[in-house]
This record gives C-alpha cells, structure tokens and sequence, in this order.
C-alpha cells in the first residue's frame, strides 16, 4: 500500500513538473525582433541574472522588424527606418558593442540640393531647424541618465511628464511652430516638408512627434554600414535569445502564474512573462481574458526603389541636372508622392532613386515620372502611427500580472531611438514588479543632464 501511494505521488509531481513551468526562474517570450524586442532581451540580460529563457518571435524570415535593407546594382539600400541622430546614445552604444561601423552622410550627402515641388514648379528654400529644435533634444537627453536618478515609469504619460515633453503631444506641430512665430508660407512650404519626408504626414501631427521629425532633418545623420538591422540582430545573438522565425503568435493566453502562447505553426509555449514589442494595431493576436488599447491607425509608407533615370519634362524642366536630388512636396491631394531622393549616381544615365508616397506606385505613373526604368522594387510599410493631438497613449501593462507593450510609446514618436529607450524602461519595469517593488512616480525627483550622470561616458 505504501510502495502504490508513493508510486502514484511520484507521478503526480512528475506531471506537474511537465504542465507547469518553473517558479524559481523567469521564462521570457518577446513577440517582435526590431529594435525593441531586441532591446528588451538586451536590458533583461544587461541588469538581471534572474531571467532564465528569453525566446524571441518572429513572423517574417528575418530579424529586424521595420530595419531592412535592399540589394540595386549591388549597393546595399536601407529600406525602413534610415537615419539616427548624433545625439541617440542607445544607437550608439549598441554599433559600439556590437562591432558594427558608423556609416556617416557623404559630401554629397551633405551638399544635396533640396527642391520643393509642388505639382507645377520648384519652390527652392533652406531651414537651420537646430535652434528651434534643441531644448526638445535636451530633455530627451534626460532618458540617458543613471538608474539612480531616473524613475521605472508605469506609464507613457508619466515617462514624457518627467522629461517635460508630455505637452508637446496635445498640441499640434502647426499650433507650436506659430506659437513661436513661423511664417504661415514657410510651414506650408518646408516644414510641411520635412514632416512628409520622415512621418508621410503634415504638420497637423502632434509636436512632439513633429519636433523628432525636425531633428531627424539636421546634420551629422548617422546609419550602421551595412544595414540597421544588424543592431537587432547583434543584440538578439549577445543576449542568448533563442529565436523562433516565420512563427507567427496567434493568441496569447493568462492561465494564472503564467501565459500560453499558441503560434500559426501549430506550437504552443508557456512563459511567466510576455513582452509584445510590435504594433499591435494590424495583428490578429486573440488575447485571453481581452485587452484594452485605445484605436490608433498606422501611417503606411509605400516606398518604391528604382533604378534609372527621371524623366525632366514630367518636372516641367530640361535636363536630368535640372532636377534636385531631393525632391519634397507641399500637402496636395494631388500629388501623388511625397519625395524622391537619389540614393547613388552610377553614371551619367544611370540612378537608383528612393520614393515615398502614400499609395503604391503604379507602373503607368512611374513610366510618366522616369524617361528610364530598369528596376523597380516595391514595399509598403506599416512604419509608424497616424499621429494627432492629443494624443492617446496604451498602457505599458496590458493586465493584472506580466504582459506588457513595449511600442505604447509609439504614441509620442516612432523612431528606433525611441523604440530602444521605451525598452530599456520596460525592462526595468518588468524587474521592478517581479521583485514585488512598485514603479517610482517622478514627482520630486532632482535630475540633472550633466556628462557625469548619463550613461554614455565613453561618448
């Protein structure tokens, strides 16, 4: 009798130990491997010794999320998010540890000309944008500061509000730009602009998101040679991910002290916490119990690469010359692109030229704008949110225990800048609570940005 009960005990905790994951380390799952999934894995592993497994999930063939690059003519094209600004020390850090070498702008990157097209001619003007723009630099600077002086946020409201940039997110980018007295023509005509050229949208956007996009119009723009993705995809390798491509997580659910999460490929995992980090606006994911974020919109970049030559005449001009090598457009419905720029002369007959536009391309439109066509490549971005004020901001933690949204800082700006500091936050949320310790609120707190208290000493 005896020797049957302990038999039936020693199965009992044998099949418990099977169905049920371990409480004495952490499992992490990270739907998402751009910059933010990978940022995470990098920040659970830079301050914790406690987290076990992280898996990353991946539904497309590669890692980087919306890094990738194209291949013309043998020249190596980024073909999502493009430049980091001299200021964005996550960035930084990252090409530094990694190995990875800073691709800085060309001479000819730095004297391309610039002309304003809208629909009928060439409106040519330029803006010095930096003065205007750096007390909004300033106080992201702030997000760099030791962990000792910088609060876990709880939330995105409370995470701008400490940096003072929570007001710029309920006005506009117009309402700002007149409340510091910017002609009405030069808003419309340039820094209409610049908001198409970096976000697809006009300055009715918010003004923080405005503000990013203005910054990310200066000089000493920065990318990795050889491709951004390549951050992601360092990160992921340093920080012993096991990584899970093409499987796509179609629903995630809370069985109590852990989550189950059943992907398109018939698997199904469990992990004690779960970290989205991708936009959930056009995912299928099924969340049980349900979830509440606030309705947002992408913004979809179509971006079109093509090698050749533009046509003149479509610019009303007589040569190729003639044309500038970038070429911005005024808010008109009807435009039906919002830049070209050239990316590489081969020769004298011979471009790839980069577009943007909010709508593909058609083939009948693009032999109208180019005299020569050799190759066309195609890709529609879901880059980043439809941005207006106020804005809405999801939470951070989307229930009760352990799944959280990384890109609910999105919101406020989408950049992979961005992106990496929500990260870096959201692992030291994610610490804090399992250590049973509440995020600190930021009211008080004495800050400062001075060299000796960033984190980026080696800068």
């Amino acid at each position: 009798m005896l020797t049957t009960t302990l038999l039936t005990l020693t199965i009992t905790l044998t099949l418990l130990s099977l169905t049920s994951p371990s409480q004495s380390t952490t499992d992490v799952c990270i739907i998402g491997s751009g910059i933010a999934g990978s940022s995470v894995a990098h920040f659970l592993r830079q301050y914790s010794s406690a987290v076990n497994q992280i898996r990353i999930f991946e539904r497309h063939p590669v890692v980087g999320g919306r890094m990738a690059t194209v291949t013309i003519a043998g020249e190596t094209f980024e073909a999502g998010a493009s430049i980091l600004h001299p200021k964005n020390y996550h960035a930084l850090n990252f090409t530094n540890m990694l190995g990875l070498k800073v691709k800085g702008p060309s001479a000819s990157d730095s004297s391309m000309s610039l002309g304003i097209w809208d629909g009928e001619k060439f409106l040519f003007k330029t803006i010095d944008s930096d003065s205007k723009n750096q007390v909004t630099v300033d106080n992201f600077l702030r997000y760099y500061e030791s962990k000792e002086s910088r609060p876990v946020f709880s939330n995105v409201e409370d995470m701008l509000k400490w940096a003072d940039l929570y007001n710029l997110t309920t006005r506009t980018l117009e309402e700002e730009l007149v409340g510091l007295n910017f002609s009405p023509l030069l808003i419309q005509e340039l820094i209409t602009v610049i908001t198409r050229i970096n976000y697809g949208q006009s300055v009715h956007i918010s003004g923080l998101a405005g503000a990013v996009s203005l910054a990310g119009s200066g000089g000493s723009l920065w990318s990795v040679e050889g491709g951004n993705w390549q951050m992601a995809s360092g990160l992921i390798k340093r920080s012993d991910v096991t990584l899970h491509l093409q499987e796509e997580i179609s629903s995630i659910t809370n069985v109590g002290d852990f989550y189950e999460l059943n992907s398109t490929n018939g698997n199904s995992y469990t992990c004690q916490i779960t970290v989205i980090a991708t936009p959930l606006d056009e995912l299928a994911i099924q969340f049980t119990p349900e979830i509440y974020i606030p309705e947002r919109k992408l913004q979809h970049t179509y971006t079109t690469f093509v090698r050749g030559v533009l046509n003149p005449a479509y610019f009303g001009l007589n040569s190729v010359s003639d044309i500038p090598e970038l070429v911005g457009t005024i808010e008109s419905p009807d435009l039906p692109f919002t830049c070209i720029s050239v990316l590489k002369e081969h020769s004298a007959n011979d471009f790839t030229y980069k577009l943007f536009s909010r709508q593909s391309l058609t083939d009948a439109l693009l032999d109208q704008i180019f005299s020569i066509r050799n190759e066309t490549l195609r890709i529609n971005w879901g880059a980043y949110p439809h941005y207006h004020a106020p804005e809405e901001f999801a939470p951070f933690i989307l229930d009760d225990l352990h799944l959280y949204y990384v890109n609910a800082f999105e919101n406020a700006a989408s950049t992979m800048e961005t992106s990496a500091v929500s990260a870096e936050n959201m692992a030291r949320l994610i610490l804090s609570r399992l250590a049973g310790q509440q995020p600190v609120g930021a009211h008080g707190l004495k800050s400062s940005t001075s060299d000796s208290n960033l984190q980026h000493p080696e800068l």
